[in-house]
C-alpha cells in the first residue's frame, strides 16, 4: 500500500500538521530518503530528542574529560568524544594527552580491562532503553570475571517521561512517529496511557522508506479521525512495525534492565531536568559506579547555540543564528552537530 498512501501524502491538503519523531535512527533515515521533500507542504515533520549522544547534559561530558584528566581511561562510542562540555570536548582532552579510547561494542571494554589490569576504565554508557540492556549484560561480565578496574559512568534515559514533558511543554504537536527501536524494548502498549492523557496520536514504524511512509501515513489518519478512534480498543496508538514491535515489548530485556537500574530524575540537554526519566544503577552496584548521580546543571558551551529549541520541535536548524554559520561539522557548536542521529547534523548533510 504504500505507494497509494505516499499518493495521499503528496496530495494531503487537510489542517497543517506537525508531527514529531523521537528516535535518532528515524531522524537520519527521514533524511536519507527525502520524504519532507516530497509530502505536502502542510505535514511538518520536526525532530525530537531522540539522540542518545544530543540530550547528554554537558556535566556529563565535563565529568568524563575530569576522570580522564585524573588518569582514568575513558571508553566512548564515537559521536560521544565530539560533543561539546562547557569546558570542551574529550576529543580535545585527548589532544591534551587524556587517554580517550572509541570502542564498538559495551564487551570491548570488559577485553581491555582484563588485558591491562594496571589501569582504571570508565565506560561512557549512554542511551536509551534499546541499550540499556546491552549494559546489563555488560555488567553480569564484570561481576563474574570479578573486574575491579573498570567503572560505568551513565547517562541513561527513558522515553516516556520525556514525551510527557514535549506534551506538557507547549510544543503544539499534533503526534508523534514513536521511536523504533526503543519501541521494540518498552512494546507499543508503554504509550498508550500518555496517549490517553493527552489525546495524542502516536504511530510505531519502522526505518526503510516503506515503513516510514506507512507510518507517516497512519499517524497523518489518526490526526484525521481522532473523533471516531479515541474511544476504540486501540485508541490513538498503532503499531505499523508488529514483526519488531509486540505489543507489551521485550519481557526478558526488560527485567534484566529491572535487575541493575532504578528510576530517578535526570537533564536532558537543552530541556533540563525530567523527573524520572533515567535510569542509574541500584545502591547495591554503586561499586560499579563512577560518579553518575546528580550531574544536574546544564551549561551551554554558547548561549547563542538554539538546540533546546531544535530538540524541542519549537526551531528548525536552520532558525539557530550558528547553523552553517559558526556551527558546522568540523566545528559542531551545539549537540545535535556532533551525532549522524542529530537533527542539525542531518539538516547539514542535505544542506551539502
Amino acid at each position: 500500500m504504500s505507494d497509494k498512501h505516499l499518493e495521499y501524502l503528496k496530495e494531503y491538503n487537510g489542517r497543517e500538521l506537525k508531527l514529531m519523531e523521537v528516535c535518532g535512527s528515524h531522524t537520519a533515515a527521514i533524511a536519507k530518503t527525502g520524504i519532507k521533500q516530497v509530502i505536502s507542504e502542510k505535514i511538518r515533520l520536526v525532530s525530537g530528542p531522540g539522540c542518545p549522544v544530543c540530550v547528554c547534559p554537558s556535566a556529563y561530558t565535563d565529568k568524563l574529560i575530569q576522570l580522564a584528566s585524573e588518569g582514568k581511561t575513558i571508553l566512548s562510542f564515537g559521536d560521544l568524544i565530539r560533543v561539546p562540555g562547557s569546558k570542551g570536548s574529550l576529543n580535545e582532552a585527548k589532544g591534551r594527552g587524556g587517554d580517550v579510547r572509541m570502542l564498538y561494542s559495551p564487551m570491548d571494554s570488559v577485553e581491555l580491562a582484563l588485558r591491562e589490569p594496571e589501569k582504571s576504565f570508565v565506560f561512557a554508557a549512554v542511551g536509551f532503553e534499546t541499550t540499556i540492556p546491552a549494559y546489563a549484560l555488560l555488567l553480569d561480565e564484570i561481576i563474574e570475571k570479578g573486574i575491579k578496574n573498570l567503572k560505568l559512568l551513565t547517562a541513561l534515559k527513558c522515553m516516556i517521561p520525556v514525551i510527557e514533558e514535549l506534551c506538557r511543554a507547549g510544543s503544539r504537536l499534533d503526534g508523534f512517529i514513536a521511536p523504533g527501536h526503543v519501541s521494540v524494548i518498552i512494546g507499543a502498549n508503554a504509550y498508550r496511557k500518555v496517549s490517553k492523557e493527552y489525546d495524542m496520536p502516536f504511530a510505531v514504524t519502522g526505518f526503510k522508506d516503506k515503513e516510514l511512509i506507512d507510518g507517516i501515513y497512519g499517524l497523518v489518519r489518526l490526526c484525521e479521525n481522532k473523533e471516531r478512534v479515541r474511544n476504540t480498543k486501540q485508541g490513538l496508538v498503532r503499531n505499523f512495525y508488529s514483526g519488531a514491535v509486540e505489543e507489551n515489548g521485550n519481557k526478558k530485556a526488560l527485567k534484566k534492565i529491572n535487575e541493575y537500574f532504578e528510576f530517578g530524575d535526570t537533564v536532558w540537554r537543552g530541556m533540563g531536568e525530567v523527573k524520572d526519566s533515567g535510569l542509574y544503577l541500584k545502591e547495591r552496584y554503586m561499586e560499579y559506579d563512577a560518579g553518575s548521580r546528580f550531574l544536574r546543571e546544564d551549561e551551554k558551551a554558547d548561549a547563542r547555540c538554539r538546540c533546546d529549541k531544535v530538540l524541542t520541535g519549537k526551531l528548525t536548524p536552520q532558525e539557530c543564528p550558528l547553523f552553517l554559520r559558526e556551527c558546522t561539522l568540523e566545528t559542531p557548536r551545539g549537540a545535535c552537530m556532533v551525532s549522524q542521529e542529530g537533527s542539525c547534523y542531518q539538516s547539514c548533510i542535505n544542506r551539502i
